[in-house]
């Protein structure tokens, strides 16, 4: 039996293989993407939907650990359903594909609750990964971009803005102990448990257990809207680390 982090820091058990559906208007990459999860023994892909629409309909129905969604989708945008997902949802993970590096919808989509995205041309072994990753309450941004999109999404998003659920007043900061506010901002440069922890001179089990407080303490669903967060709040400026 594993555990998981949530989005608000609580730890819930997980007995079973992480269920995914995939949500894309090809389907030479759903079929493709399925063969390769499937694969996985710990993976276990449950549905399939050709259009958004058909996406929050396969959550409804199935109630998946994990929604793989194409951003450019007919009849429902990937971003309206993952809108639509992450509010009705939250024990489900959105993962959004793309075709590009850097997307304007993919700044929109961590908004609305996605929990991070994936290049279309991600290898099979990063696939799983990231699918494995976004289920435990990781942060998933595609290795080749992450820094960068880091930069570009803070500059984008000045403190106070954006459409998005995040809006922290500062005063939630203040709920949250020096080490837990260090916590953030090394999240918020994309730093990994083990780099944190070594960065902080403590545990890998000490760093996971300030990063569920943060979550906790700041209501956030994973790392990736910590990192949102910390740019929106001042914790971290763009460019910072």
């Amino acid at each position: 039996m594993s555990t998981e982090t949530g989005g608000t820091g609580t730890v819930r058990e997980s007995t079973g293989p992480i269920r995914v559906v995939v949500a894309d208007d090809q389907e030479l990459v759903r079929a493709g993407f399925g063969m390769i999860l499937d694969a996985q023994p710990d993976i276990v892909v449950v549905g399939e939907a050709a259009d958004g629409a058909q996406a929050v309909e396969a959550v409804r129905e199935h109630r998946p650990d994990v929604l793989l969604l194409d951003v450019r989708m007919p009849v429902m945008d990937g971003l309206e359903a993952a809108r639509r997902v992450c509010a009705g949802f939250p024990d489900c993970k959105v993962i959004m594909l793309t075709t590009f590096d850097i997307d304007d919808y993919v700044y929109d989509a961590l908004y609305v609750g996605a929990s991070g995205f994936l290049l279309k041309d991600v290898r099979r072994d990063d696939l799983a990964h990231g699918v494995r990753m976004v289920a435990s309450g990781e942060a998933l941004l595609a290795p080749s971009v992450t820094r960068r999109l880091i930069r570009e999404f803070a500059a984008r998003r000045p403190p106070g803005g954006g459409n998005g659920p995040v809006r922290p007043p500062s005063r939630l900061l203040e709920q949250l102990t020096a080490r837990e506010q260090e916590t953030l901002r090394l999240l918020a440069r994309g730093l990994s448990n083990a780099e944190i922890a070594a960065e902080l001179v403590v545990s890998e089990h000490t760093v996971k257990t300030h990063v569920s407080n943060v979550l906790g303490k700041l209501g956030l669903r994973d790392r990736v809207h910590a990192v949102v967060f910390a740019y929106e709040s001042g914790a971290v400026v763009a460019g910072e680390g």
